[in-house]
């Protein structure tokens, strides 16, 4: 049985990462793994002999010898835990853990789209003052980085292809930027909890604290995009002047500044919001999400009661909460996606199948730049967390960052998992499917695979080992 799940596994895993042959969106594979890969433990809960216990990070040797189902004594308390009560409770361990990522993405993504309704994105085209496309470079790259740390990579790509579609009229000038924003954009969302889906993995995880991850990542992750910043300003692409677009368009609402920081403020308040109280992330986030929302029902019926009330149009308006309209907005794919890997990526892990796998692959493995931890033991190689971020590059990283978690079970902020946020989350990089700041762009631009893999990729590897060697060296200082 062990067997067929592993089979159901690698195929849905093929599925997902051939979304773009297939025409089959990944959320698709992901969910009928899940339940396959649960339908088919729940059939042969019998033939297995191991359990892994993740509210206890530790293998249950005896699983094998337990009843199916719970024995009671005469007064009908439950004497001995069966195997399926021990699988239901395990399954709604991990629908735990997994529902606290997904809550916490949909308060960040609603966030977002609040920004947006109101037009607040706009105000970053006041940074952008010159002509010179070295110059621009640099702006985009900076505020991809800096973005991307707070509102997640995605977004900030999102955001700044947009503003850049307005800007750069030239496509074939503009694909060179966008190559260089997938980078940044990746590389800043490594070093904040909330800047990507693996790192918001491992913070909510426990794995990470807001503070170490900054104080072990900052520098290798801004290394790894300004290096490849830097070279490609020497690149013919970059040399010379831009025809910038002079147009002027004006926002929506007078309140578009005001929102936009308003929301990214609340969406930082998170990590300190969790510092202060202890309490899981999505509370925080729920928090800042009510507070953002007030704001922009406020603003709204400001808004409009300045507006001329006679026509429909306006009365129609009115009457359209921003909320509402930032909730239908929400990408729903992505978050289904979410919760069918992780899932499945759990089902995995509650067989002992990770564990066996994490063992296998240390013992073949040489252990490269490893030190000896607190308790005599020796760190996973550097050279597994390398192979982790390539492999990110041409497999999504969520379910790699998912296995790593029931993988590897050192303790929280321990350099693995600081190195394993780095690595994922700038090893996508490398090939423009490797991330979904990768797709999103070259969906929004229709960038070629091999013109990528061409012209961007070898920058993305640069910088990528860069801020590897940068990690290997500040992970000495703590």
């Amino acid at each position: 049985m062990e067997a067929a799940i592993i089979l159901v596994f690698v195929f849905g895993y093929l599925a997902i990462t051939m979304e773009h042959s297939i025409k089959i969106d990944k959320l698709i594979p992901a969910l009928v793994m899940m339940a396959i890969c649960w339908a088919l433990i729940a059939l042969g809960l019998d033939e297995f002999t191991q359990w892994f216990d993740s509210a206890n990070h530790s293998l249950m040797e005896n699983f094998g010898g337990l009843p199916l189902n719970d024995v009671l004594d005469e007064s009908g308390h439950v004497v001995t835990s069966g195997k399926m009560s021990l699988m239901e409770n395990t399954l709604l361990h991990h629908l735990g853990k997994t529902c606290e990522i997904l809550v916490f993405l949909l308060g960040a993504m609603t966030i977002v789209e609040i920004i947006d309704y109101f037009d607040g994105f706009s105000t970053i085209k006041d940074f952008i003052k010159t002509k010179k496309k070295s110059k621009i470079l640099w702006i985009f790259a900076i505020l991809a980085f800096i973005l991307s740390a707070i509102i997640d990579n995605l977004t900030a790509t999102i955001v700044l292809i947009s503003i850049l579609q307005k800007i750069v009229k030239d496509r074939s000038v503009r694909i060179w930027y966008a190559g260089l924003i997938i980078i940044a954009a990746n590389a800043g969302g490594a070093w904040s909890p909330i800047g990507d889906v693996t790192t918001t993995m491992l913070w909510i995880g426990k794995k990470v604290s807001t503070g170490h991850l900054v104080g072990y990542l900052l520098l290798p992750s801004f290394l790894c995009m300004a290096v490849p910043t830097f070279i490609a300003s020497f690149l013919p692409a970059f040399r010379g002047d831009l025809d910038v677009e002079e147009v002027v368009e004006k926002p929506k609402s007078k309140f578009s500044g005001k929102m936009l920081y308003l929301g990214l403020g609340a969406i930082v308040f998170v990590p300190i919001f969790k510092m202060v109280t202890h309490l899981p992330p999505y509370v925080g986030m729920m928090l800042s999400l009510a507070v953002v929302a007030i704001f922009a029902e406020i603003y709204s019926n400001a808004k409009f009661s300045m507006t001329d009330h006679d026509s429909e149009e306006s009365e129609a308006a009115a009457h359209h909460s921003p909320v509402h309209h930032s909730l239908s907005k929400i990408e729903l794919p992505s978050i289904l996606f979410f919760l069918g890997i992780l899932m499945a990526v759990a089902a995995l892990e509650s067989l002992g199948i990770l564990f066996n796998f994490a063992g296998s692959l240390q013992d073949s493995m040489p252990m490269l730049g490893t030190e000896i931890h607190p308790g005599g033991h020796e760190g996973v190689s550097d050279l597994v967390v390398l192979l982790l971020g390539v492999g990110s590059a041409v497999i999504d990283n969520v379910p790699l960052v998912a296995a790593s978690l029931g993988m590897f079970h050192e303790p929280m902020d321990n350099e693995l998992w600081h190195f394993i946020a780095y690595s994922a989350g700038t090893g996508g990089s490398m090939l423009i499917i490797g991330s979904a700041a990768g797709v999103v762009a070259m969906g929004m631009e229709k960038i070629d695979f091999f013109w990528y893999l061409k012209k961007i990729a070898w920058l993305a590897l640069i910088g990528f080992l860069v801020g590897a060697v940068a990690f290997m060296f500040t992970r000495t200082l703590f």
